[in-house]
């Protein structure tokens, strides 16, 4: 089986222990390993597959907490880089009472932010792996450039790309650069995942159908839209799969989005998907697969702790 190779923000969620109150009201907090492309990243492991995370982290207790939960759970750390310039991110959450969230960004600068084309190793870029990278370190930072260096090799190496822009405003105060940034690198993804509250935003498009056609633009060959508890779909150029979620009640929605494409990601792993047959992604048991890991996920408070194995998911 090939392998993901995830890059970009590795930070503590600090967890309200309480729902229903407002980010200012929250008294105690858990501490818990996150971040997207890390979220992606533990959930292909923990279902059996092979994943490396490129980022960067500080010289402090948060970092080494960080590496630490990615090796408990099999994540490949040995090229995530150290710095003393900054500290490990944080983001600290409010949830509310159906497990929706809140943030507030503790990265002025963090560690990630200052990752370089410089520390990524080429040499692990290999024919069949999967790219996957979202949007919160496309700032302009030396994590930009880093992130067009991975881009760059995972295209010379014949590599599927995946994009997951995976919104978060706090970060970005300038909404209009925000959008064309996101804009500027879809174009380089194969796989666009997006959720349905995100494609307005994205396209300035208000028709679905319309939106979800204007994405298909340079590499893009596979848009899955993610619609929270009613389902998600598959888009190629030519149709369309639509697979209902089963309905449950959220404890934490905190990786719901992560592990969704992470085993989406580790089906195209397992089944040998490539460049030359990205399409066979459209399969309805691929979906089903999908809803069933990000159903396990918002049981639990936490993403990268509570990514499912097989053996969950059987339970």
């Amino acid at each position: 089986m090939n392998k993901l190779i995830s890059i970009g923000e590795l930070l503590i969620d600090f967890i309200p222990k309480e729902k229903g109150r407002k980010l200012k009201d929250v008294v105690n907090y858990e501490r818990v390993a996150g971040g997207a492309p890390a979220n992606v990243a533990a959930c292909v492991t923990r279902l059996g597959g092979s994943a490396i995370m490129l980022t960067k982290v500080g010289k402090d207790g948060f970092g080494d907490h960080l590496i630490e939960s990615l090796n408990a759970v099999g994540v490949d750390t040995s090229h995530i880089k150290r710095t003393d310039k900054a500290n490990t991110a944080l983001a600290f959450v409010s949830l509310t009472n159906d497990g929706e969230r809140d943030f507030s960004f503790y990265r002025n600068p963090s560690a990630d932010m200052l990752l370089e084309p410089k520390d990524i190793d080429e040499s692990i870029f290999k024919k069949g792996d999967v790219l996957h990278f979202c949007s919160v370190d496309l700032v302009d930072y030396p994590v930009r450039k880093a992130h067009k260096a991975a881009i760059e090799y995972a295209q010379k190496h014949d590599m599927i790309i995946s994009f997951d822009p995976n919104l978060r405003f706090p970060l970005w105060p300038d909404k209009d650069a925000y959008k064309k940034t996101i804009n500027q690198f879809i174009p380089e993804a194969h796989i666009l995942k997006i959720s349905d509250d995100e494609l307005l935003f994205i396209t300035g498009i208000e028709n679905k159908s319309d939106a979800i056609q204007s994405l298909f633009k340079g590499n893009v060959r596979v848009i899955i839209l993610t619609e929270g508890s009613n389902g998600a779909s598959i888009y190629t150029k030519q149709n369309v799969i639509f697979v209902p979620s089963e309905k449950v009640k959220p404890v934490d929605t905190t990786g719901a989005g992560d592990s969704f494409i992470g085993a989406i990601i580790y089906q195209l792993l397992a089944r040998g998907i490539n460049l030359n047959n990205l399409e066979d992604v459209q399969d309805e048991a691929i979906l089903s697969f999908a809803h069933k890991v990000s159903q396990h996920v918002v049981l639990e408070k936490g993403a990268i702790p509570v990514m499912p194995t097989k053996q969950d998911l059987r339970k």
